[in-house]
């Protein structure tokens, strides 16, 4: 089962290499992860995707919730929640391939980023599946380069999720 856990966290040097040392020395693996600064300056949001069961979770959420770092640990996945994905990636395009791959683009709502002679660079957000086809999409056209953030997710409408205990 894939969970999602979003981790307010003290905004300050280290704290990235303290959580995914913890998670690694325990031998969790982290799917997706992504981190950016909140609203507030002085805290950071780290996004988990975890698979395992409800043991696993719990127990992540358990030594989550020992780092003094962290100041609120959340499951999303068990609320409703948006999530998406972000990916630029660069094909191989000819003049007369363009308003094909263009097309596929808009289709995909998505945005041409960058052009060259030869070159298509594309942004891409959503979920995981649509960031999937479209990289299937694109691979008969050449695939340059690829580059994904980890997943970022929130709880829907005013609620912040359900805390851990």
């Amino acid at each position: 089962m894939r969970h999602i856990l979003s981790a307010l966290v003290q905004n300050q040097p280290g704290v990235l290499a303290h959580i995914s040392g913890m998670l690694a020395s325990r031998g969790y693996n982290i799917d997706s992860m992504a981190v950016g600064e909140t609203e507030t300056h002085d805290l950071s949001r780290m996004t988990f995707v975890i698979r395992g069961d409800d043991n696993v979770l719990e127990q992540v959420r358990k030594q989550l919730d020992k780092i003094v770092t962290v100041v609120k640990v959340v499951d999303i996945s068990s609320e409703e929640h948006v999530e998406r994905d972000l990916m630029l990636i660069k094909v191989k395009s000819s003049a007369q391939q363009r308003s094909e791959i263009s097309l596929l683009v808009e289709m995909f709502r998505g945005r041409v980023v960058d052009i060259t002679h030869d070159t298509l660079m594309i942004e891409i957000s959503g979920q995981e599946s649509k960031i999937n086809a479209f990289i299937e999409m694109m691979r008969p056209y050449g695939i340059y380069e690829l580059a994904r953030t980890g997943r970022i997710a929130l709880a829907r409408g005013n609620s912040v999720g359900k805390e851990s205990e």
